[in-house]
């Protein structure tokens, strides 16, 4: 459906271009041809998006700007360079799904109609692959440690213990939650890792025993999916020749996991999500190194603010809002929880003093 107003259209046109320019770079990326040439196709289908509103901005009196790509696509082709397209392709579906919803009318039509066919299944599959949400795992760990780092500081610093106290109580704080979040990372992953292989095993066993109930779900998974019954049955009968293959297929949808992944790596998740919490902690406990009293504390409250607006940046990558919202949202949070614990430290210290 056509938008109804120039602002509207505007909007919709940013998106198609961002997607436009996005999916280009990734498919310049891209290791895989097979990828590349999905992403390539992604790309063009979003050019005509992109024609279509500028056509319908024509046809109201407005002007078309020129293209102007939004810090986040350059951050995500920077981080698709660094890391793989794999890394940041869940964080663009979870892009893609917000724009939508902010513009259900004006855009679910048009861009149904573009997509091409095929490219879908790249992106449920890269959406699925958990080593893509490691962008997010990443920037709320970071935020973690600023957050709970910067609140410990700031009530040692209320309570007047000294630079020393409050550099100690930082560092601590630093190690013991990075030690803390790593551990529980770690704890995490194995757990979700033991709990896919035993449902893995448990439909293993199935199809060694009972194969032919095997391939009566994988058809009622395929006509779920729109398949005909003849073409669900003749396709589960083809999957169903070689035991892995109809594991595989089972395990994937199913339980929504790639069987060679389960999870990604318990070890790879335990290191980051220690060096992302000590990242994030180090910004107010920094200062109290080189300096003492308030000017300490007035040079950690600006450190802090510094590494909310480096969090509020990731965060906007996956949340789809806009950077001003996320720092302000990111800000109001961090100086709560920094302002009740500076008074509960400054109100102890007096009775502990006393």
């Amino acid at each position: 459906m056509a938008c109804a107003d120039a602002p509207s259209c505007l909007r919709n046109l940013r998106v198609e271009r961002d997607n436009e320019a996005l999916y280009a770079r990734l498919a310049a990326l891209a290791s895989d041809p097979r990828l590349a040439r999905v992403y390539r196709r992604i790309a063009v289908a979003e050019r005509a998006n992109a024609e279509f509103w500028e056509a319908r901005l024509r046809e109201l009196g407005a002007d078309v700007p020129p293209p102007h790509p939004r810090v986040r696509v350059r951050v995500l082709g920077t981080l698709a360079q660094w890391f793989g397209t794999g890394f940041v392709m869940p964080t663009v579906v979870r892009l893609e799904h917000a724009d939508a919803l902010a513009t259900p009318v004006d855009r679910a039509g048009q861009r149904d109609h573009f997509v091409p066919a095929g490219a879908g299944g790249v992106r449920s599959h890269r959406h699925r692959a958990a080593g893509g949400n490691t962008l997010r795992a990443s920037v709320l760990g970071a935020n973690d440690g600023l957050v709970s780092n910067v609140s410990l500081v700031m009530g040692m610093t209320g309570a007047a213990t000294g630079n020393h106290a409050v550099l100690l109580a930082g560092l601590a704080g630093l190690v013991a939650g990075a030690c803390s979040m790593a551990l529980g990372e770690w704890l995490s992953v194995n757990s979700s890792r033991e709990f896919y292989q035993a449902q893995i095993t448990e439909r293993a066993e199935r199809l060694a025993v009972a194969p032919e109930d095997g391939q009566r779900h994988i058809a009622g998974i395929y006509r779920d999916k729109g398949l005909g019954r003849a073409q669900a049955e003749h396709l589960a009968e083809h999957l169903a020749e070689t035991p892995r293959t109809a594991l595989d297929t089972l395990v994937r949808e199913d339980l929504g996991v790639d069987p060679a992944e389960l999870g990604g790596s318990a070890w790879s998740a335990g290191v980051s999500s220690f060096c992302f919490f000590a990242f994030g902690a180090s910004f107010p406990v920094a200062p109290y190194f080189w300096l003492g009293g308030r000017v300490a504390m007035f040079v950690s409250l600006g450190t802090t603010f510094g590494g909310l607006c480096l969090i509020a940046l990731g965060t906007s990558l996956f949340t789809g809002r806009g950077l001003a919202f996320s720092i302000t949202r990111q800000f109001t949070i961090t100086a709560a929880a920094a302002a009740v614990t500076f008074g509960v430290g400054h109100l102890l210290g007096i009775a502990l003093s006393g």
